[in-house]
């Protein structure tokens, strides 16, 4: 098993290096990695430094709490992260961190393990939520340095509960301890023999709190909404906007949308749509007649909701849900599609009575109608949520 899991990375690689001319994200993973040990920065023998592993964007939120209370009690420490994903190396200076340093992970090979081992000296090891590689994983353990999974979220249908993930299940054993979001990924681990499990609940809890308390004005959507609170379509796919088309009328109160993909053809897709109503974030001026306003920028969503009352989230008809958490700890009850199963926190948000799950556009209808009718008591139900849900970092750290 160990030598088809080596070809499996290497040949991953390989198909990636034959793509890359005709494929963006491909060419910036390999990009990425070219020259790699040369660019590493010198590292002195005290250092105490602490390396955190995110698969992307998402999973670096996750680890920022994490970062931040580590970089508190020890503040001579160096954070090191790694990306394994070109959308996490290319935004992660988007958000407020407090990362030393930040480079890709080169490939999952045992010599690769070494030498990054080797030149960083890592004293504890974080992967973060469900990136398993098992050459850096056996590395780290042979060492004894410290290893733990937080965040870990797991499913049955992964490798690791398979009858044949044996050599997977060996490289899960090999952590100290796994700090995981929710009971059934506890029991799932249990059954594979693994016992030091501590249910944290989900970091990015705690990210969105310290994202709320950053947040600092928007000039254009101030002077676009003058005072009123809006209907906000966050990180949508063409899915979501055709629905949400079906709801628009010119009478509609003020709209929000911060597409998933910001690319030109894409938002003149959004323009064709919506017509005369519509109007860019980057060409706005002072016009106030427009019912809706296109964010067609990166990095404005997360604090957009701060003047947002309802959020119908894009991703979840596809089963890639976006963040649920930035709106409702500003108060947003949220609507999204219904392949949502791999995201316990919109399962959470249900089960609360904040979040929707809806299909058709007169379910959308129908939802926005309800939440409007009941917007107050769904704004605190909203806060009480993430307040009760909050706190997970500090149990990592404090173990």
């Amino acid at each position: 098993m160990s030598l088809l899991y080596n070809f499996s990375v290497r040949t991953y690689a390989y198909l990636l290096w034959l793509i890359q001319g005709f494929h963006p994200k491909a060419k910036a993973w390999i990009q990425g990695r070219k020259n790699y040990w040369r660019r590493l920065p010198i590292i002195h023998e005290n250092l105490s430094v602490f390396w955190f592993h995110c698969a992307s964007l998402g999973e670096f939120d996750q680890g920022i709490p994490v970062m931040n209370l580590l970089k508190e009690k020890n503040p001579n420490c160096k954070i090191l992260v790694t990306f394994f994903s070109p959308s996490g190396m290319e935004h992660y200076h988007k958000r407020n961190h407090t990362a030393d340093f930040v480079y890709y992970l080169p490939i999952d090979t045992t010599r690769n393990a070494k030498k990054l081992l080797n030149h960083f000296k890592p004293k504890v090891v974080y992967f973060i939520k469900y990136e398993f590689w098992l050459n850096y994983i056996f590395e780290i353990k042979k060492r004894k340095i410290p290893l733990y999974s937080i965040s870990c979220i797991l499913r049955p249908s992964q490798l690791f509960f398979r009858w044949y993930g044996s050599y997977f299940r060996k490289g899960l054993k090999a952590f100290d301890n796994f700090y995981v979001q929710n009971i059934e990924t506890k029991h799932l681990l249990e059954k594979i023999g693994i016992n030091k499990v501590i249910i944290t609940g989900d970091t990015r809890f705690d990210r969105v709190l310290e994202n709320k308390k950053s947040v600092t004005e928007d000039l254009v959507i101030s002077d676009f909404l003058q005072g009123k609170k809006a209907l906000i379509l966050g990180s949508s796919w063409p899915t979501e906007e055709q629905l949400f088309q079906h709801y628009f009328t010119e009478d509609s109160e003020k709209i929000i949308i911060a597409p998933h993909d910001i690319s030109e053809n894409h938002l003149q897709a959004i323009e064709k749509r919506f017509q005369n109503t519509i109007i860019r974030y980057s060409n706005y001026s002072n016009e106030k007649d427009k019912s809706i306003l296109l964010i067609d920028c990166i990095g404005k969503l997360a604090n957009a909701y701060a003047y947002g009352k309802i959020a119908f989230i894009g991703g979840g008809f596809t089963g890639k849900l976006h963040n649920t958490l930035e709106p409702v700890v500003f108060g947003l009850p949220v609507i999204f599609g219904p392949k949502h199963t791999k995201f316990p926190e919109a399962q959470q948000f249900i089960d609360a009575g904040i979040g929707f799950s809806i299909q058709t556009h007169e379910e959308l209808s129908d939802t926005i109608e309800y939440i409007e009718s009941n917007l107050q008591e769904l704004q605190t139900k909203c806060i009480q949520e993430i307040e009760n849900s909050k706190g997970a970092a500090a149990k990592i750290i404090e173990r």
